[in-house]
């Protein structure tokens, strides 16, 4: 059978992600480029909707495709900060309700310390009726009971991880939280190129190489069946943060 034009342009995508995936001089020019992006603190150029949002463009234009593909009534956060990424999930969650595709979605966001500053912008922002947040630790048994109690009714749920970025508690969370991922949806993981970049390597923090998002991932993947990295959507971004995070539940 024919393919449509919007089959055909999904799959010349897919051709060109697989080339320069495999292209070793690309792939080093990547990763010099990435590095120089992290040194320069390039994700903190940015806001949504007014918000501060510590991501990058092509993250949150990946984000905004999952969303827009997966379609969830649920979007679980960990790790505020300013609020952006948490107004950016509230805005596509209002949008899917507009265009009809969900009803009663809701978005959670968790953070071990919510500023004073960041909650009194939040609670003011249009988005904020979209928005429950929990102050705590994000792998505190009482806030994970808070958050699968919400989880409860709905019928697609994508979680979003980006708190502490160590080995342990990030581990923690993907036990706590990606069994509440609804199938053929996502756990995205962030900052696990952590590994793999020379600019994170020695920053005298918790994290670094051998103890970060990446390494947690793997440890998950060894005992759980249910998620695999979508290296396809990947490789597609190009420059992205998050190599090996994004995880697809298959069953």
């Amino acid at each position: 059978m024919k393919k449509t034009p919007f089959e055909e342009f999904g799959l010349d995508i897919t051709k060109r992600s697989k080339t320069l995936s495999k292209d070793p001089k690309f792939q080093k020019a990547k990763q010099s480029f990435h590095d120089h992006l992290s040194k320069s603190k390039y994700a903190y150029n940015f806001y949504w909707m007014g918000v501060p949002i510590i991501q990058t463009p092509v993250e949150t234009q990946a984000l905004h495709e999952l969303i827009w593909k997966i379609k969830p009534d649920l979007i679980i956060e960990t790790g505020i900060a300013w609020g952006g990424s948490i107004v950016f999930s509230a805005s596509m969650i209002t949008l899917l309700e507009a265009c009809g595709e969900i009803r009663n979605g809701q978005v959670v966001g968790i953070d071990i310390e919510i500023r004073p500053h960041n909650k009194k912008n939040l609670a003011v922002h249009p988005m904020s009726k979209k928005i429950i947040m929990f102050e705590g630790s994000s792998i505190d048994p009482i806030i994970i009971e808070k958050v699968k109690k919400i989880a409860k009714n709905k019928k697609r749920i994508l979680v979003h991880l980006d708190s502490n970025h160590t080995h342990n508690h990030v581990l923690a969370e993907l036990k706590a939280y990606a069994p509440l991922v609804t199938r053929s949806s996502y756990c995205i993981v962030e900052d696990t190129g952590i590994e793999d970049d020379p600019v994170n390597a020695n920053l005298g923090k918790a994290f670094g190489k051998g103890n970060n998002p990446k390494t947690a991932v793997w440890e998950f993947l060894k005992k759980n069946k249910n998620f695999k990295i979508d290296k396809d959507f990947e490789s597609k971004l190009i420059l992205t943060g998050a190599p090996d995070g994004y995880l697809k539940r298959i069953k």
